[in-house]
Parts: C-alpha cells; structure tokens; sequence
C-alpha cells in the first residue's frame, strides 16, 4: 500500500460516534463557527445576487440549503453560494499546518450531499471529519508556489474526500474521487485578495462544487491518474510534496484539534499585529489616541509584510491590509466585523492613519512559521512617546484558544446579521447536541432553513 492507499482506508472506515471526545467535541465548535460564517456572509448584497440566480434556476424539489437566506437550490449550486459565502467576512476557522481553512471547503459539499440522499447526523459528520482531515493534510504535506491563494486547491480534494465519506465508497472508490479530484483544483491567484478581487471568494465555492463533481464522475466510471495528489502538490502548483506528512500520526494527533478560530474579522496574517495592539492596550491602559500618533511601524514575517496596501479599494482589499487593519482597531476600538465594512474603508480618519504606518519582513519572525505568527508594533507619539507590543502565537489557535464564550458571542454576533437571537441561540445548541449524538440531522437541518429577518 501507498501513502494514497492508506489515506483512502482511514477515510472509508472513519466512523465519527467512535472518535475520541475531544474531536467530537472540537467538531462541534468548527461546524458552529463555520456556519455562522456562511449565515454571515449571505448578508453580503454580492453573495445574495449570485445565490437568487442560483435559486431562480432550480427545479422544484430542490433539496440543497441556501444558508441565512431561507431559500433552496440543487446540491451543486448550494456547494457554491454556502462555500462562498463562508470566506466573504474573513471570520471562517482556518489551520496553521496546512496554511489554508479546510471546513469551509468541505462543509457546504458535505452538508448538501447529505441533505440529497438524505444522510444520518453520523454519516454527515463523518464526512465533515474525513474531508478536513485529508484536506488538511495535503495542504500541511505541500508548499504551494508564492503566487497562489491556497483557496481552490487542496480544499477540493477535501471536499470530494467528504462527498466520497458520504456516498459510502470503500478505499478504492475513495482514492479515485481523491485522484479525479485532484485534476479539478482551479489556479488561484494571491493577487485577488491583495487587491480586493472578489472573484478569490468563489474559490471556497468551487473546490465544495468540484469536489461533489468529482464523485459524481467517479459514479460515473471516470478515473483519474493513479497519483493525483502527487502530480498535481509535487510538480505543478507546489514546489515540494511530502507523503510522510500526510501520513504523519493518522488518526492519532487530529488536524481539526489544532485549528484556529478568529475573532479580528480580515486574514489571519494580520492577526499578529492586532494581537500585538491589544498587548499594548493591556499593558498601557489604552491605545494612543489616532491624533496623537506620528508614526506606526509594524515588523512581522514575509506572509504578513506582503498585506502593505495603505489604500485598499475595498472591504475585501482592507480584510487583507496591515496598515488598514492597525487603523480601523485605532480608530474604531475593534478589529470585528464592522471595523471592516464599507463605511470603515471610506472613513477619512482610518485612511490618513493607515499612511503612518510601515510595514517590513522580519526574518528571524519567518523562521518561527509555523508554531507562531509573530508580530512587533512600535507607535510614535507626537510628543515622542513609544508604545510597543509584541505578538508570538496568535490568539484562537490550539496553543491560545479563545473560550467557549468568546465563541458563543462570535457565532451570536456572526448569525445576528440574519437570524433573531433566540433562533440562533437553539442553532447553537443543536449544533452541539448533534456532535453529542443526540438529535436528527433532518430536525437540524430544518434549523438552517429559517429565513433571514426583514
């Protein structure tokens, strides 16, 4: 057996009622977290126009949630508009090893898959762990080249690894989804988040609809090459594959257990200059007010020094900019949600203040990838002050987890964009419930289907 062989049998016999506590409980708060981004995120008037054409086109029976908008559509257009509307706010979970956010690419195909052939809560929560982890794995074993957003790529394996999980396909079935899979990855380009492309949204969407595909054409008799994973991570859009990664401690030490969650809602890379604000603010009291500040420097690794753009063109440019991230928390006192919106990126004060700020490379801070994320600011002050914080793990991952509360004000302020309070507070719980094995999946689904207020 090969590397792809042994990943196929541990995602065919993965069962999730037998996984320890500890990942049943841990999946739980990633599927909250994730749904309260995509319920988020189809607040958004783009996402909303995509998902009403997407809707308008499917036949009645349609058995697919469109979640946060009430609404259904075939299971291909749902793996779409929920894939993209998970990624549009910056706020879904993400891993520090494979570099990327698996859940977000495997959910949507898991959720709709299961609600077509009308699953159990274990087959779709299996599914959901088998997707994250060979997903995540791939994306830990490879270095994708430095011109692509890793959005699009290993993430379609994972989702056709899920649909696969859910189909009930044994080793053999289950490698040859991951190898057609493999061929069905789009060529996404970092430069769309840098510069506020919203097209970089849809790749989420379409790894979750190509990797349903993909199990749809093995259904079909397709094949794909014997080692898809191989050609595509080890000679075209990454510079090195290592099979022992993606093997290393399977079914041992879980990659979902060392995920992160957010609560600065833009790219991760940011993070550790914000969390180096807060260090200052608990170290000092306060932040210096923005008319006292002269100059801002911001010393962080190559990742982080490439978000330089000191006048992003929009809310998705400004998710991905450090100087824009240091001025919305400085001017409005948050790094959440609506320090981020379109109002903030046409704030004239946060505008001016982002130009004070500089941003290099630190290499000794690379070389710390990826345990921490490391971060420095120093702040100027008129009167020739310095204010400095520092930053190594960023807050939300494993080794610096938020609590179950800050969680649970995330996922309440998240779905209060179109849900009432009391509803997703019951969303939360049955949430919960299901990873516990209590519930139906079919009550739960009916959960997400409640229609977005007025």
């Amino acid at each position: 057996m090969d590397y792809l062989d042994t990943l196929s049998s541990f995602a065919a016999g993965l069962r999730f009622a037998a996984l320890p506590q500890a990942v049943r409980t841990h999946t739980g708060w990633i599927l909250a977290d994730t749904l309260a981004a995509i319920a988020a995120g189809s607040a958004e008037p783009e996402l909303r126009a995509l998902a009403q054409r997407q809707h308008s086109r499917a036949a009645p029976g349609a058995s697919a949630t469109l979640i946060g908008l009430g609404t259904h559509a075939h299971a291909e257009a749902a793996t779409l508009v929920n894939g993209t509307g998970g990624t549009f706010l910056e706020m879904d979970e993400g891993n520090r090893f494979s570099r990327g956010h698996p859940a977000i690419h495997v959910l949507p195909a898991a959720l709709a898959l299961c609600e077509r052939e009308g699953a159990d809560a274990d087959t779709f929560l299996s599914a959901l762990v088998v997707g994250y982890e060979v997903g995540s794995r791939l994306g830990a074993a490879s270095q994708l080249r430095g011109a692509m957003h890793p959005h699009g790529t290993w993430g379609t394996v994972g989702a056709a690894a899920a649909c696969a999980r859910v189909m009930g396909l044994d080793a053999a079935g289950l490698r040859e989804a991951i190898n057609i899979a493999s061929s069905l990855t789009t060529a996404t380009s970092k430069r769309t988040m840098l510069e506020g492309g919203l097209v970089r949204n849809v790749y989420a969407g379409m790894s979750n609809r190509n990797g349903l595909l993909a199990v749809e054409l093995a259904g079909c008799g397709f094949t794909g090459e014997h080692d898809g994973p191989g050609s595509l991570f080890g000679q075209i859009i990454s510079e090195h594959f290592d099979t022992t990664q993606v093997l290393r401690d399977l079914g041992q030490d879980w990659h979902l257990l060392h995920n992160y969650f957010k609560l600065h809602s833009c790219c991760r890379y940011n993070h550790g200059t914000l969390d180096a604000l807060d260090a200052i603010e608990a170290a000092q009291g306060r932040l210096p007010a923005p008319d006292e500040i002269q100059h801002i420097e911001v010393r962080s690794y190559h990742l982080a020094a490439e978000l330089d753009d000191k006048a992003p063109r929009n809310t998705l440019a400004a998710k991905f900019s450090v100087p824009f991230a240091v001025a919305t928390r400085l001017v409005n006192g948050s790094s959440a949600m609506a320090s981020f919106t379109w109002d903030a990126v046409r704030d004239p004060r946060i505008l001016a203040l982002a130009q004070k700020v500089d941003l290099t490379e630190d290499p000794a801070m690379t070389r710390r990838l990826p345990m921490e994320r490391p971060a420095r600011v120093v702040i100027t002050t008129t009167d020739g002050r310095q204010w400095a914080g520092e930053a190594g793990v960023n807050r939300g991952d494993d080794a610096s987890p938020y609590t179950a509360d800050e969680l649970t004000a995330k996922f309440m302020d998240l779905t209060g964009r179109v849900w009432p309070a009391e509803h997703a507070q019951h969303l939360l719980q049955a949430t919960h419930a299901l990873c516990a094995g209590e519930g139906t999946f079919s009550d739960w689904c009916a959960l997400l289907r409640r229609p977005p207020r007025a």
